[in-house]
């Protein structure tokens, strides 16, 4: 038997296995490494975490990502390129932490990765009618498990969209998993680039669970930030933000999207949310010449506001839903304070309060699907479009 295969099998049949869970945003931050123990699989899975890092990118690193990210007009032979070397990127970053906690390459079963996004293009985004959804993620697969020697599972969301989904989001999957709790009506909310969130029913009922995105989590005050202020990629502590006060009329114009009424479940990106949608709500409400701090409150308010929208929608007013924050704009003190305000009724948490450090939750639900990859069978989440039933990723072997 081919010696890669024999190492899957004796991985399947282990009680417990080492899986290395990676997630980059399109906040484009750093490598989210997620060292994980994984038993059981299905309702079964059971999770800890041994060890987290973010391994942060250069500047220059970030910006030759930047190049042809989220562009239509991106060097097709820069995203040649880019697919190899961030692979070779993330593989280094991999064996650099594994090192620096004591491991050795062949400690780990399997690492997942997630890939870096650089373009997504649901068709109800792209409105090509001759076309089906589309998303792309690179940094190649065999190219991390050719160099850590560690069997790698990738490219996730390639399967969604053939068995009928948009790619996105995928939350749902490990999120169902991992957190439903009989008794308890669960709002999984995870604030990264894009904002969205999963529905976990407390009657645990598999049919009605659902992911979606909402809107803009951080991508438009990051993509703000990082044209007006150099040096800088994000508003720390909103400091910012704090600093302006909410324009009503650019508000009113930024939630003048299709987008934002259409129903769940639906995926967007930052190529509909963007500096281009930013201006064009600008010249519409005749806001042009507001300062900078007045257009970063404005851009908060407008993610909190469509994350409200969006839990009113699926709970109504009366509801006390417990909504578990993760993601990049829980570290945003004005967003929350925003959060909270508008939905007064709600508990507040976030993914420490379940055992998962909230910065790790995506590269571990990764891990998670990683795992049912190989061990799980596919959770029927009932006959509705956009939630197919499915093990997703694609396996790379290191030899």
């Amino acid at each position: 038997m081919n010696t890669n295969w024999a190492r899957l099998f004796h991985t399947i049949e282990k009680k417990e296995r080492l899986i290395i869970g990676l997630m980059s945003g399109t906040s484009l931050d750093g490598l989210d490494i997620a060292l994980c123990n994984i038993s059981g699989s299905g309702a079964a899975t059971k999770v800890k975490v041994k060890n987290f890092k973010t391994v942060p990118y250069s500047n220059a690193f970030k910006a030759e990502v930047k190049a042809i990210f989220s562009r239509k007009d991106a060097d097709l032979q820069m995203v040649c390129l880019m697919n190899e070397k961030i692979g070779l990127i993330h593989a280094e970053m991999i064996l650099k932490v594994i090192e620096s906690w004591g491991l050795k390459p062949e400690d780990v079963d399997l690492i997942a990765s997630h890939g870096q996004t650089i373009f997504h293009a649901p068709a109800s985004l792209h409105k090509l009618s001759d076309y089906p959804n589309g998303t792309l993620q690179i940094g190649d697969g065999d190219h991390i498990a050719v160099k850590t020697g560690v069997v790698t599972i990738c490219d996730f969301r390639q399967k969604h969209i053939a068995a009928g989904g948009e790619g996105a989001p995928l939350a749902v999957y490990g999120d169902y998993l991992l957190f439903s709790e009989k008794g308890e009506d669960r709002v999984m909310l995870n604030i990264g680039g894009i904002a969205n969130f999963t529905y976990l029913p407390g009657d645990n009922d598999a049919a009605k669970v659902f992911s979606t995105d909402v809107g803009p989590g951080n991508t438009l005050m990051d993509q703000f930030v990082q044209h007006h202020y150099e040096g800088l990629y994000f508003d720390q502590n909103a400091t910012i933000a704090k600093a302006g006060v909410v324009s009503a009329a650019l508000l009113k114009e930024l939630m003048q999207s299709d987008f934002l009424t259409a129903q769940f479940p639906k995926t967007t990106g930052p190529e509909l949310f963007n500096l281009k949608y930013l201006k064009a709500a600008q010249e519409r409400s005749k806001t042009s010449s507001l300062n900078n701090e007045d257009i970063m409150t404005t851009l908060c308010s407008f993610t909190a506001q469509v994350i409200v929208d969006a839990i009113e929608k699926c709970f109504g007013d009366n509801q006390k839903p417990s909504i578990y924050m993760s993601g990049g704009g829980m570290h945003n003190p004005l967003l929350v304070k925003q959060l909270k305000e508008g939905l007064p009724n709600a508990r507040f948490y976030t993914t420490e309060d379940l055992q998962i450090n909230p910065d790790a939750k995506e590269a571990v639900l990764f891990a998670v699907l990683a795992n049912e990859t190989l061990t799980g069978t596919a959770i029927n989440f009932g006959d509705r479009a956009g939630v197919p039933s499915i093990c997703m990723g694609k396996i790379c072997l290191p030899f």
